[in-house]
């Protein structure tokens, strides 16, 4: 072998393998999950938009820490989870009790080393004209989801702290954009959100930590069936009103969207609100 050729074929050679251990990386990182290592925290994740989310993120490699106020639902969705393959940790605690929510935090911290993301989606609902408001209801409102969202979020950031920042995600309601009869309560403590979600991220943007909200429309969620009766007739003129689709949300659709906010998709994305409403409030 002359010294050209035996230059050309090790040259060959040298692409070759460079060009297949390209390709082992490429299919490495193909086969590597969206949230693979991360740890996630969802409140509110029961049933509706949380359990989604919890199933979600559990299918695409997350470690997921959740609670909710139902032990027996809790558990069960817990077992789901883990049967799917997935791993998943349920606590009881109510996001209106400062201690249980603490506790519920450090727990899946301690668990599982750190905290990437938080998606904040515990709430309630009550559509009533404002004079026939009880105060304690009011109050309820706003401890579930106003306070509530403070509380998660204030635990939450120091362990975001800690490991160089992560991605808040917090539930709020088309509600903070356009409102009907009776949602006083509900739409004030839901547009309180946004100024939380603004002020945080400005806060915290700088040391890693973006904060958005996920403002969903109408939702099949069992909270929408309760508030409304849950009647065929009451999920069609549900469905009347949302101009564009015409029909209303799954709650998978909806945590598809916290997933997206929650992941380095959205890295550039910090204090704003994503509507997900199906076009509702394009009309």
């Amino acid at each position: 072998m002359n010294r050209r050729d035996f230059v050309s074929k090790t040259v060959s050679a040298s692409v070759i393998t460079s060009v297949a251990s390209q390709k082992k990386s490429d299919d490495s990182q193909t086969n590597r999950k969206r949230f693979e290592d991360k740890v996630v925290i969802i409140t509110g994740a029961t049933s509706g938009i949380g359990k989604a989310a919890a199933f979600a993120f559990a299918k695409e490699g997350a470690k997921v820490g959740f609670c909710g106020r139902r032990e027996n639902l809790g558990q069960q969705v817990q077992e789901d989870i883990k049967n799917q393959g997935g791993e998943a940790t349920y606590i009881k605690a109510d996001v209106i009790k400062a201690d249980e929510l603490k506790i519920f935090i450090d727990s899946i911290v301690n668990k599982y080393k750190r905290l990437d993301i938080a998606f904040n989606n515990a709430g309630t609902v009550m559509f009533r004209n404002l004079h026939e408001i009880e105060i304690e209801e009011w109050d309820n409102m706003f401890n579930t989801n106003t306070r509530g969202v403070f509380l998660a979020m204030k635990y939450q950031i120091p362990h975001m702290l800690k490991t160089g920042g992560g991605s808040i995600v917090i539930t709020s309601s088309m509600h903070q954009v356009s409102t009907r009869p009776g949602g006083s309560a509900y739409a004030a403590s839901k547009n309180a959100l946004m100024g939380i979600a603004r002020a945080a991220a400005m806060d915290y943007g700088e040391k890693g930590i973006r904060v958005n909200l996920l403002a969903p429309g109408i939702t099949d969620t069992p909270m929408f069936r309760n508030a409304t009766g849950g009647t065929p007739e009451a999920i069609e003129r549900a469905k009347s009103i949302i101009d564009s689709l015409k029909r209303i949300a799954t709650p998978e659709e909806i945590a598809e969207v916290a997933l997206f906010l929650a992941s380095d998709e959205s890295r550039y994305i910090t204090g704003t609100s994503i509507l997900a409403d199906g076009g509702m409030m394009a009309g």
